[in-house]
């Protein structure tokens, strides 16, 4: 199993000013690629605590470009939605050209009212906007000359600029809550996938969903699949629990509250179960999270426990992208959970 970071922030202002924490994840990013993490990933959101010091999640990754040497650079991922492929698939380019041909890119549907509405985008378009946008940045990557006659966006013999480094283009990457559409999709595409695992979605059948689609459409092996967790590990439990607690606890309340809307009345043919969804992550605590093994916090004992029945109750995964500074966890706090984790928890995975 490979471990990767990443950083997903859930502050404001008001907690960490935006300069020390991406300060810090940078300085963390430099730690664990010397301590074996073998990729750095963040995301893209707007204009709440949750997540909205991550605009673009390829600024990022330029920066983290600069400070590492092997490390793969993962978006986590970016929104079609909000984007045009012209300019999404130029940026790519220019980060895979800044890396020396790390990056890889991570495409997601977006799942939050709020950013909809202030985008003035309808919910109902959400997929249409995925599909025809993953498919014009996929064809700008691959092909020299594009023309496009999209619902939403079309150009006519276009060259995206830089080409990317990696040939004939990064691997992508489908992010991929609860809906099963989205699983089969990214399965029947022959793209990875990207889980996330936070709301107790049935994660076992929906990453058998994955598998089966790649297997159906003759793509060689079983695909490979990155699950999300929060991480915190120290040399007793009760460390562990009183460092993480609170900044879990603050995370799971920060996403319940930038997604309220699906509480109060939104709704969506494209998102079926979402109010539901969002109704039982409100339901959750650090302590059934951790119950659960979707935290891996405790000691490297514990975790190893924890990592161990996760992976087999889903059936195997490849990948764990791991926050290690959510909430208000500081960088000392996270190096020293990182260190012992390194020493002590991926070694039995190697």
């Amino acid at each position: 199993m490979e471990f990767g970071i990443q950083f997903f922030p859930a502050v404001g202002p008001d907690q960490k000013p935006a300069d020390q924490y991406w300060r810090e994840a940078l300085e963390l990013t430099q730690l664990a690629e010397r301590l074996g993490f073998t990729n750095v990933r963040t995301v893209e959101h707007y204009f709440l605590s949750y997540g909205g010091y991550s605009p673009d999640p390829l600024i990022f990754l330029s920066a983290a470009a600069a400070v590492t040497r092997s490390m793969r650079l993962i978006t986590g991922a970016v929104l079609p939605v909000f984007n045009n492929p012209l300019k999404l698939a130029g940026q790519i380019g220019m980060v895979d050209a800044i890396s020396g041909g790390r990056l890889e890119v991570g495409f997601a549907r977006a799942f939050l009212p709020h950013e909809f509405a202030r985008f003035g985008i309808s919910m109902d378009e959400s997929r249409a906007r995925f599909d025809e946008g993953l498919e014009q940045v996929r064809r700008l990557l691959e092909d020299d000359k594009v023309t496009a006659r999209g619902r939403f966006h079309s150009f006519e013999n276009a060259t995206s600029l830089p080409r990317p480094t990696q040939k004939p283009r990064p691997p992508f990457w489908i992010a991929a809550l609860s809906t099963r559409e989205s699983f089969e999709n990214a399965g029947t595409l022959g793209h990875y996938l990207m889980g996330i695992p936070l709301a107790g979605a049935h994660m076992a059948s929906l990453l058998q969903t994955y598998r089966d689609a790649w297997t159906a459409a003759g793509h060689g092996g079983r695909g490979k699949v990155m699950l999300a967790f929060h991480m915190y590990c120290a040399d007793t439990s009760a460390k562990a629990a009183a460092v993480a607690r609170e900044p879990l606890n603050q995370y799971l309340k920060s996403i319940v509250d930038a997604a309220s809307g699906w509480m109060s009345g939104v709704s969506s043919r494209d998102y079926p179960n979402y109010q539901k969804m969002i109704e039982s992550l409100a339901r959750e605590t650090f302590e059934s999270q951790v119950e659960k093994s979707l935290a891996w916090i405790g000691t490297p004992e514990e975790i190893r426990s924890a990592i161990e029945s996760y992976h087999r109750g889903v059936g195997g995964f490849e990948c764990a992208s791991l926050q290690v500074n959510f909430g208000m966890i500081g960088r000392a706090e996270a190096e020293a959970s990182m260190l012992l984790f390194a020493c002590e928890v991926m070694p039995h995975f190697a």
